[in-house]
């Protein structure tokens, strides 16, 4: 017989079933028993007793969480919100759970309060339930539009390497492997290879892929290795025509994560575009004290979203025109404005999901630029050769796919909206 998914059962009332899933719950009554049965769909009760002697004793050695596999009459029942339950003719342990669960899997009193680090340690225990499962399941609706986005507007997918020769945004937050008898770097992002692809005349491309930062954070926004959107356009007049091509690559993401998540509301274009300067004059009105120029804290962001909805009524804003102070080396900067870059960042419901700017594709320029950042050009000569032999104007994004999914699904942490998150102490499972 072949099994049936638990959230199909109510088509299928009153002929004998065959499903299987984890034993969610078990209450022994003495001459009758009831277990829930859970599978990646639902839940339903499974009810047996002295009827069904050889039935009702397989049960004595089941567990919580053990995996079961149960056939019999699929019946109605006004005793269970479902309306229907399942007289078990047979029931087949298929993997008997032990006894004492390391962290609770059911929803019981006190549950909530498990450390979400000893979550995190049982993290395949901490997925079993279904609203869990649901945060995977919006991340795999919103990479869906975000394919059929790209896919209907001339863009190629391309895997660029993750250990390159040289740290691809400098600094100190990159991690160095052995690399035979020489080093090499983890990619802290595909941004010198997203520019390759438009020296190479591609036009428009996209990559999905890890990216790693040593950084030392502790928040809940940071981790050590996170999965990465990139996109880059080549043939743009302004970093205005990237946050375009944002816009509605959001739009179609968040439309096809509506089908799991009706609730979920599809953003209204354009999103606000307000200039750095502008922002941090609004917030120094509101009070919020300003931690670094060229930047803004996560104070600094969280007030910003408030301001933005109550004047625009909009979840997301872009900050464009940020210093270069802060900005990467290979931002464009104003023509008429050296002070400014033509970079900004994307904020959903207070916090950064995407950096994004129109690049410097000339090379003198470019060279200049790194120069005053102080990079070493001999330590990025590759990148530059990109430049030496033509290359189109364009621009593109980063963006943290995690970071809004943490904010679709109202979770505390960038972590609860990864799979197996990495951060400065964890390194396991």
């Amino acid at each position: 017989m072949k099994r049936t998914k638990i959230s199909d059962l109510s088509s299928v009332i009153g002929t004998t079933v065959k499903v299987a899933g984890f034993v969610h719950a078990l209450r022994d009554q003495g001459k009758i028993a009831f277990l829930r049965l859970r599978d990646n769909s639902g839940s339903v009760q499974i009810v047996t007793g002295t009827w069904k002697k050889e039935v009702f004793e397989s049960l004595k050695s089941v567990t919580i969480e053990s995996v079961l596999e149960v056939e019999g009459l699929l019946k109605e029942s006004k005793q269970v919100p479902e309306g229907f339950e399942i007289d078990a003719d047979k029931i087949t342990i298929l993997s008997l759970a032990s006894a004492q669960l390391p962290i609770p899997v059911a929803i019981e009193k006190g549950s909530e309060d498990v450390d979400i680090t000893n979550r995190f340690d049982w993290r395949w225990l901490d997925l079993r339930l279904n609203d869990k499962h649901k945060i995977f399941k919006v991340w795999t609706a919103l990479e869906s539009g975000m394919r059929k986005y790209f896919l209907s507007n001339g863009f190629t997918q391309l895997y660029s390497p993750n250990m390159m020769s040289t740290a691809s945004e400098g600094g100190a937050e990159f991690f160095e492997v052995k690399y035979f008898d020489r080093k090499a770097f983890l990619a802290q992002s595909p941004q010198f290879y997203k520019q390759m692809a438009m020296a190479s005349g591609m036009e428009k491309i996209f990559m999905v892929g890890p990216v790693f930062r040593a950084e030392e954070s502790f928040t809940t926004r940071h981790m050590t290795e996170f999965t990465g959107w990139d996109v880059e356009i080549s043939y743009i007049d302004s970093h205005h025509d990237v946050m375009d091509m944002e816009e509605a690559l959001l739009v179609a993401a968040f439309t096809e994560a509506k089908l799991v998540m009706p609730e979920l509301e599809i953003p209204t274009t354009p999103f606000p575009r307000w200039t750095f300067k502008d922002v941090k004059a609004r917030l120094a009105k509101a009070g919020i004290a300003s931690e670094k120029a060229h930047d803004m804290s996560p104070e600094e962001e969280r007030e910003l979203a408030k301001i933005v909805k109550e004047e625009t009524g909009s979840d997301f804003i872009f900050v464009i025109d940020y210093p270069p102070v802060g900005r990467a080396f290979y931002h464009m900067r104003h023509e008429d404005d050296q002070t400014l870059t033509k970079g900004f960042d994307l904020l959903y419901k207070g916090l950064e999901i995407t950096t994004g700017a129109q690049r410097e594709h000339r090379i003198e320029i470019l060279e200049k630029q790194a120069l005053e950042k102080g990079v070493d050009l001999e330590s990025i000569k590759d990148y530059l050769n990109f430049f030496r032999y033509g290359c189109p104007p364009h621009g593109g994004i980063g963006m943290g796919p995690g970071r809004l999914v943490m904010k679709i699904m109202g979770l505390d942490s960038v972590k609860e909206a990864t799979y197996l998150p990495r951060d400065v102490k964890r390194l396991r499972p």
